[in-house]
């Protein structure tokens, strides 16, 4: 079987199953989801009749997924927009690693390490 490195795309999908499935088992009720790349939020929820926006980010090694700075200002620009909305915004960074060789990028139909925190909330 050939060894395929897993996309930008698929990366991000990867990291959005993880956070979905957690907001699912917390209680979230999906309105919209958007799995582009680049596109934030990519998920629009509730809970308790509360909106929240949920962007998801995945990171890979020697990337670190608890280093907020790179995407200050898009998630600010973000809590902007769900202020809008009575919204609260979170961040959702997902650290993606190859579980063998963490040098190595993160391979199809192999395993990974997840780094996974949970999410944080941007005010």
């Amino acid at each position: 079987m050939e060894q395929r490195k897993l996309t930008a795309q698929e990366l991000h999908n990867l990291a959005m199953n993880i956070v979905g499935k957690e907001l699912e088992k917390n209680g979230y009720e999906f309105l919209a989801v958007n799995s582009e790349l680049k596109k934030n939020p990519q998920f629009v929820c509730t809970k308790n009749k509360e909106m929240s926006f949920v962007v998801v980010k995945s990171i890979e090694y020697p990337g670190d997924p608890k280093d907020m700075e790179f995407f200050k200002a898009d998630l600010h620009k973000m809590r902007d927009h769900a202020l809008k909305f009575e919204a609260r915004t979170f961040y959702a960074a997902v650290g993606l690693v190859n579980s063998k060789d963490y040098n190595l990028p993160v391979y199809l139909n192999e395993a990974y390490v997840v780094d996974y925190d949970g999410l944080v909330e941007i005010k």
